[in-house]
């Protein structure tokens, strides 16, 4: 497993020149018929383009949504992704006394968005097949880490070969779990005070749905 972080000390004009240096540091992958870029949505989707462009890799989206805190929705108390895993921080639970009933009533209502989302950007075509491939794990940045934990287990079922996270951006403190749960993390901006993703970039706008669409139709295909 390897780590390669510290690499910038400013931030990013936005997603997508985000998604340039990223593929600056994945090199390795570049024009190789066993790589999928996947893009979390829908920020991370822009990303993964980008990182898609330059390698010459396929794009997917893998959808993943965060499991906000019944009275307070900002903060994360897990997350749930396509397959039907769903990981709870278990901190925040225990500390908030959040019960069952409440967790899985959020749940319910994270799933069928999930499911909206995944019909939205595919519209009719199948996700792409990530058996025996090359994944890289695409985010825009990575803050309390669930979502990603959420996405990452649930490839890990659909059994690639190699699962890389690959973000522009997260807290120091954030990272070192993944190097247990992937075989590679790429981050190259890791700031301490840290206080959010959007602070890193200039243009933080959020993604619309269409633009994700867009992405996809233009580059899941392998180039």
């Amino acid at each position: 497993m390897t780590r390669r972080t510290g690499l910038r000390t400013v931030g990013y004009s936005d997603r997508f020149e985000a998604g340039r240096q990223l593929a600056d540091q994945l090199k390795a992958y570049a024009h190789r018929a066993d790589v999928t870029a996947l893009g979390l949505p829908r920020g991370g989707v822009v990303t993964a383009a980008a990182v898609a462009e330059r390698l010459a890799a396929q794009l997917d989206v893998f959808c993943v949504r965060k499991l906000g805190v019944p009275w307070h929705r900002e903060l994360a108390m897990g997350a749930v992704a396509s397959g039907g895993v769903r990981v709870l921080n278990q901190d925040v639970v225990d500390q908030l006394r959040i019960s069952w009933h409440e967790i899985d009533k959020v749940t319910e209502e994270e799933m069928a968005e999930l499911a909206r989302q995944e019909t939205a950007y595919r519209g009719d075509r199948p996700p792409l097949s990530l058996e025996g491939r090359t994944v890289i794990l695409i985010d825009d940045g990575l803050a309390t880490g669930a979502t990603a934990r959420a996405a990452v287990l649930a490839v890990r079922h659909l059994n690639p070969a190699r699962v890389v996270l690959a973000v522009p951006v997260a807290p120091p403190q954030a990272l070192p779990e993944f190097e247990e749960l992937t075989d590679e993390v790429v981050c190259p901006l890791t700031p301490d005070p840290f206080d959010a993703v959007g602070r890193w970039y200039e243009d933080f706008r959020p993604t619309t749905d269409a633009e994700v669409r867009a992405l996809l139709e233009r580059l899941s295909a392998p180039t």
